[in-house]
């Protein structure tokens, strides 16, 4: 299973429109530690579908969007709950370490 890929075009319809709270991963095919994060961000997609979606944006390919979030560092995740940003990590996480970070800033219970 791979994450979806969210472009320019179809960003305001996949994450700030979403019904559900989203992981967006700011990526580059050529990052080893995107590439590293990638099974762990599956995995939670998987064990927490429905209630958390997942999405991909790949920093070569998205300009407009990379640059208003302001994205500098990958991977940077923003979290994004009802089209607002609800924060944002930078750099590559553990599963556990970042089921504690969706539960900060989801509330997940």
């Amino acid at each position: 299973m791979n994450l979806p890929i969210v472009t320019d075009e179809t960003f305001e319809e996949e994450i700030i429109r979403s019904r559900v709270p989203v992981v967006v991963d700011f990526y580059a095919d050529w990052c080893a530690p995107c590439k590293t994060a990638e099974p762990i961000l599956v995995e939670l997609s998987r064990s927490l579908a429905g209630r958390v979606k997942f999405a991909k944006v790949n920093v070569d390919d998205a300009d407009n969007v990379t640059r208003s979030y302001g994205i500098h560092s990958i991977p940077t995740y923003v979290f994004v709950q009802q089209g607002r940003e609800k924060g944002r990590e930078i750099g590559a996480f553990d599963a556990t370490e970042f089921r504690t970070i969706l539960q900060r800033y989801f509330a997940f219970g």
